[in-house]
């Protein structure tokens, strides 16, 4: 089996290395990767507000870019599956790289055209790329190394992301934001000159620099996963017992309730970010490059909580870590439903940092047990981070209904509410059904 050590509350402190012996420059490559896609990820929050001003879009329309975006994460994971099966890891990551490079790329051609549109494309092949990117690089990290070190070795290598994060929101604010904000007036006054357009225009042509520049940077990683040797894992020689068995995954409990919780929990946090300057402006009133500086001021958090966990969880048993974090998170989102302002604001800016160790954690504790299926397993895994395509628009439509951001917020409540549950009881690995 691929991973095989059950999640406990007995799990005391480990002295066991969680890196591979003989494998240091692969596993930094794939490591680099989680940097790297949280660039696109967390742009996409930046992305959200831009286009509302550049297209002159509602809310619920801009909230387009994330169900463009985990569309393509849906689509492509499975395709990944099967190219990894017959190809192993390393022609994911180059597939994925690849697909993401020219997805970055074709926001050229999209700001010049100037259509909405395109850019939703665009997004969808950058995602398609990631989705080949997540589906290779989260199982080889959870498998190539000692099993006993799974969650801790995904949760180090997945703490590199928030820096990625950091970084895009951080690039989006400073070269995508102009700090431009019109008044209705100004508006009406441009269009009356005939200067709008041009304005719209000029704010969508901002984007190009930014995304080119990473286009450029996937491709050059394609290179250099390109001449590195590969050492195998477990889970990544193909035989006639890795063909994957849909039947064999459904028995498994402790799976299908992985696959429900990293659903809702991808959407919890896609919408919590993508909604974020939002709520900052809403109910404090600062500008959209203030709010864009908070909403990196969450990603830092996420960071510190991952890198945290990564380390707590050599004294404390994964599931039940997690479990804590989702109780607390269910305080924090309450207190920014029901207390909008600067004391909502904080409550929200902390939950990034207990949600920080949720992914990953999900990801180990769904592959555990499941031998062969790993692969196809990895693949359902990552198809349920269509959840941030789902929920993120619901949230949007919640807000419109109610004129309420802060109401909003009922949806990522009520998925912290299951990953409790799936941490401290759906997780424990039971005899197959059936």
């Amino acid at each position: 089996m691929a991973i095989s050590s059950l999640p406990s509350a007995s799990r005391g402190r480990s002295d066991h290395s969680i890196f591979p012996a003989g494998s240091k420059t692969p596993f930094f490559l794939v490591t680099a990767l989680f940097f790297l896609w949280g660039i696109p990820n967390n742009v996409n929050d930046v992305l959200i507000r831009q286009f509302m001003k550049s297209f002159a879009i509602s809310r619920l329309e801009a909230g387009l870019v994330q169900s463009a975006f985990y569309l393509g994460y849906f689509l492509l994971a499975m395709p990944a599956a099967l190219l990894m099966r017959k190809r192993g890891y390393k022609a994911g990551f180059i597939t994925g790289l690849v697909l993401f490079g020219t997805g970055a790329l074709l926001f050229w051609p999209a700001a010049l055209a100037g259509r909405y549109i395109f850019f939703l494309l665009a997004l969808f092949v950058i995602a398609s790329g990631l989705a080949f990117l997540e589906t290779a690089s989260n199982p080889y990290i959870a498998q190539c190394g000692p099993p006993e070190g799974s969650e801790q070795r995904l949760n180090f290598a997945q703490a590199f992301n928030p820096v990625g994060a950091i970084a895009g929101v951080l690039i989006g604010t400073r070269f995508i934001f102009s700090g431009v904000e019109l008044t209705p007036a100004q508006v009406s006054a441009m269009q009356a000159a005939g200067t709008y357009a041009a304005y719209l225009h000029s704010e969508t042509l901002r984007v190009i620099v930014p995304y080119v520049v990473l286009g450029l940077l996937a491709l050059f990683w394609v290179v250099l996963i390109a001449r590195t040797e590969f050492p195998p894992v477990v889970g990544d020689t193909h035989t006639a017992s890795d063909e994957g068995n849909w039947r064999e995954l459904l028995r498994r409990p402790h799976f299908v309730q992985a696959v429900i919780s990293e659903f809702l929990y991808v959407g919890a946090q896609v919408g919590t970010w993508s909604y974020f300057i939002s709520y900052v402006q809403q109910y404090v009133g600062a500008p959209e490059r203030t709010a864009g500086y908070f909403l990196t001021g969450t990603l830092v958090a996420f960071g510190a909580g991952r890198f945290s966990s990564a380390w707590m969880m050599r004294f404390f048993a994964p599931n039940r870590l997690m479990g804590l974090y989702s109780v607390i998170n269910l305080g924090l989102v309450a207190i920014g439903i029901f207390r909008p302002g600067w004391l909502g604001l904080w409550a929200i800016f902390l939950t990034s940092f207990f949600m920080s160790l949720m992914f990953p954690t999900i990801f180990a504790l769904g592959l555990k047990d499941l031998g062969a299926n790993s692969k196809i397993g990895g693949s359902v895994l990552v198809m349920s981070i269509v959840g941030g395509a789902v929920l993120t628009p619901i949230m949007g439509w919640v807000s419109m209904v109610t004129k309420s951001m802060a109401l909003a917020y009922t949806v990522p409540f009520a998925a912290f509410a299951f990953i409790a549950y799936f941490s401290f009881v759906g997780s424990q690995i039971r005899p197959k059904r059936g």
